[in-house]
């Protein structure tokens, strides 16, 4: 059994973008969702990343997306990885025209919901153990 699965929650850095299939013309969209890690180096002091992730939704959650997420939006994107190849023409050589092929990673999205800002909170507390599970036993 194989499982590809992405869950994403983070933040919308730009307006979805409407677009079209160049072949067969299916709409989809297009959100630009940034997620950050954070943690202390071995200076103790606080650092971050912040990863851009491309996700695609397609038909009428592409439609309903566009319509009501904007910039700034914290959402939860549920979905599968997938790959894409593109095709350009070199521009360097005269003589012979060289094909650059590039490889792309996007989700594309089963579902996206937008979070309130209260869900966006990581609770603070340790998660109790249970009655009757010995010290060094995993609270799972």
């Amino acid at each position: 059994m194989y499982l590809n699965h992405v869950q994403l929650i983070g933040f919308l850095g730009k307006d979805p973008e409407k677009r079209q299939v160049r072949g067969n013309g299916a709409n989809f969209t297009v959100l630009s969702v940034a997620t950050q890690q954070s943690w202390k180096d071995s200076n103790e002091e606080w650092q971050s990343k912040t990863e851009w992730h491309r996700v695609v939704a397609f038909n009428r959650l592409g439609e309903s997306i566009a319509d009501s997420l904007h910039k700034g939006d914290h959402v939860l994107v549920d979905g599968l990885l997938v790959s894409s190849k593109y095709e350009r023409e070199s521009g360097k050589s005269k003589k012979a025209k060289a094909t650059k092929v590039a490889i792309f990673w996007s989700v594309r999205a089963n579902s996206v919901r937008r979070l309130s800002r209260a869900e966006a909170e990581v609770p603070t507390a340790a998660p109790s153990t249970e009655a009757g599970a010995e010290s060094g036993d995993a609270p799972y």
